[in-house]
């Protein structure tokens, strides 16, 4: 998912190099929640080892 995320946001830079300021600006917002979403995930995944007891793999 933080893949996806980086990729729109290269699409974003790109367009707005371009002057495309109108999939610049699609691209960054899709960018921004699909990171939140990434983030909130990850929290969630944490919380949910941590009441288990297990420590996180890395």
């Amino acid at each position: 998912m933080l893949g996806w995320a980086l990729t729109f946001f290269i699409i974003a830079i790109i367009a707005g190099i371009f002057g495309f300021a109108g999939i610049a600006g699609t691209a960054a917002g899709i960018a921004k929640i699909i990171f939140f979403i990434f983030v909130v995930l990850l929290v969630i995944s944490l919380i949910a080892n941590a009441l288990r007891g297990r420590t996180p793999k890395l």
